[in-house]
This record gives structure tokens, sequence and C-alpha cells, in this order.
């Protein structure tokens, strides 16, 4: 489940690895992004208050599971004491060089290895698509800029859209 959840958190934006506990706000069930983790010449890992958009820097509701994988996380001895939610092993920021490491390893063992961050974003566009939310919606929620973005990159085409047919219908019917 943890794992789950955390994919959850790379689904909605790649830099989670900067988020704090400070950014989790349990009660209204958000995580607010307000950073990411750069490695700086001369000063390794940093935790840099900046992103590469606007759209970037938001608050993100997190759905109900989630919230409970953070609960249990938050309860647990060392992992719920750290600054950052994902701690390194060491308790330090997490170097995103070896997540992506660590996450082939777990991609190849569940034999799912072509399965990527990118992979979950995807998904979550386009649920938020198939549910009739407005490409507005999935673009703040992924922290894209232009809408564009997301419905060029993130929601799938080439499907079958029954609604055209009806709409003509009713057109041609004058109904």
């Amino acid at each position: 489940m943890v794992r789950f959840g955390r994919a959850y958190q790379y689904a909605c934006h790649p830099d989670t690895d900067a988020v704090r506990w400070l950014d989790y706000d349990e009660t209204a069930a958000t995580i607010t992004v307000s950073g990411k983790v750069a490695r700086l010449k001369g000063k390794g890992l940093q935790r840099i208050d900046d992103a590469k958009s606007d759209a970037d820097l938001r608050t993100i509701p997190l759905p109900s599971f989630a919230v409970a994988v953070l609960t249990e996380r938050r309860e647990m001895p060392y992992l719920g004491e750290q600054t950052v939610i994902f701690p390194s092993t060491a308790g330090t920021l997490r170097d995103p060089d070896n997540f992506n490491r660590q996450w082939r390893q777990v991609r190849a063992e569940l034999g799912a290895p072509d399965v990527t961050s990118h992979s979950f974003r995807k998904t979550v566009a386009i649920l938020i698509d198939d549910e009739g939310l407005s490409a507005r919606i999935g673009a703040d929620h992924l922290g894209h800029a232009q809408v564009s973005m997301t419905q060029d990159r993130y929601v799938s085409r080439g499907r079958v859209h029954v609604q055209v047919a009806e709409l003509l219908d009713r057109a041609i019917n004058d109904e």
C-alpha cells in the first residue's frame, strides 16, 4: 500500500522527494508542492523553493487511500520524524537517481519494466478525462501550465465517442 500511495504521489508530481510534512494537510487531505530537490554544484542535493513553472507550485487534493498511507507513515518511528515525507534511508533528501534505480528494480520484480512515473501520470490524466472533467482540471492537477500539454501528451486519442453519433442524430432529426 505504501508503494501505491507513493506511486500516486509521483503520478501527481515527480518532485515529491521535496515534499515535507509541513506541506501535508491531513485535515484538508492535500499536499502542497512548494519546491524540488536539485543537485547543486559544490553543495550536493538541496531542497529549493522553485519549480520549472508556476503551475508546478500547487496544492494537490489526495484520495483517501493516499491519506491513509501518509497517516500510517507519519506514525512510524524514524520516517514520521523526518523533515521530508520520503527521505533516504539516511534521513536526508532522497536522490532522484537512487529512486529511479530502485524503481527500475521494483518494475523488473513486478514484471512491468516499461511502467514509469509518467505511466501513472498518464493514467491519472486518462481517469480525469474519462470522468468528463475538463482538460483544465487535468492540467491543474498534473501541474501543466498549458492545457495543450495535458491534451496532447497525456490523454488518449483514437477512442470511439458514441456521443458524437448521438449528437448528429439529434441534429439531423431536430430533437
